[in-house]
């Protein structure tokens, strides 16, 4: 027999719980994480100061967040790990260092250098030489210009696979010495050999990060007038 309808207890029914759902991807960026490229960008040059004033192994990523006012973790969602950070500076401050370069040559060609009754066609590659060595100066010295300098005295701290990256940069800069070099020889301008001249022309401006000092009163320009004289003859 069916009990009667008045004796059957009805049960609560239990409010559906909404259903949270995970976002698909990466989490959403942080406030330190957005805007990429600029944030990316600080974090190089910061590093960059910090490698050159203290050294790599002496710097740490904490140090590096709290020059450019982010949290200690967040320079990792741009850079892998300290090591990454390091090659991304010297990468960089190669690539500077070309376009620097490569805007020099621009303007030291004969037809944009050698104005009517100025000095002779032939003057060319001294003209040239003269502006590959004040913008090797500004890539060296030049304000917040850190990053050629640390690839300088830390790429041992470099995996063989970044090294042999950056030295294929490197044949990339120095490469555009050699005809410059090469037609001051065959005038008579440079007595030494092209390949010794580059390699001592490169190591004694290189070295300049060490003793140079601003404040002491030479200007990058009298330092390239001084290296002219230094390493050329008079034509």
């Amino acid at each position: 027999m069916k009990p009667p309808v008045s004796s059957i207890k009805s049960e609560p029914v239990a409010a559906l719980d909404p259903v949270i759902r995970r976002p698909r991807g990466r989490p959403r960026k942080t406030e330190d994480e957005r805007d990429d490229g600029n944030r990316r960008q600080q974090l190089l040059t910061a590093a960059a100061r910090l490698f050159r004033d203290k050294g790599f192994d002496a710097t740490s990523t904490r140090d590096i967040a709290a020059a450019v006012g982010m949290h200690s973790g967040s320079p990792f969602y741009h850079f892998k790990s300290k090591d990454a950070l390091l090659y991304a500076v010297m990468e960089e401050g190669m690539h500077a260092a070309i376009a620097r370069q490569a805007r020099a040559l621009q303007g030291a060609r004969p037809d944009a250098v050698m104005a009517p009754k100025a000095a002779p066609i032939a003057d060319a590659p001294r003209v040239q030489i003269r502006r590959l060595i004040r913008a090797h100066f500004d890539t060296l010295l030049g304000p917040g210009n850190d990053f050629v300098p640390v690839m300088l005295y830390e790429h041992r701290s470099l995996g063989a696979g970044q090294r042999a990256s950056l030295a294929k940069l490197q044949v990339a800069y120095e490469s555009a010495w050699t005809p410059v070099l090469e037609a001051l020889h065959a005038s008579g301008q440079l007595g030494a050999p092209v390949k010794l001249s580059r390699l001592l022309m490169l190591g004694a401006l290189n070295w300049s990060v060490q003793w140079f000092d601003r404040k002491k009163g030479s200007s990058l320009d009298e330092l390239t007038e001084a290296a002219m004289a230094l390493f050329l003859r008079e034509s």
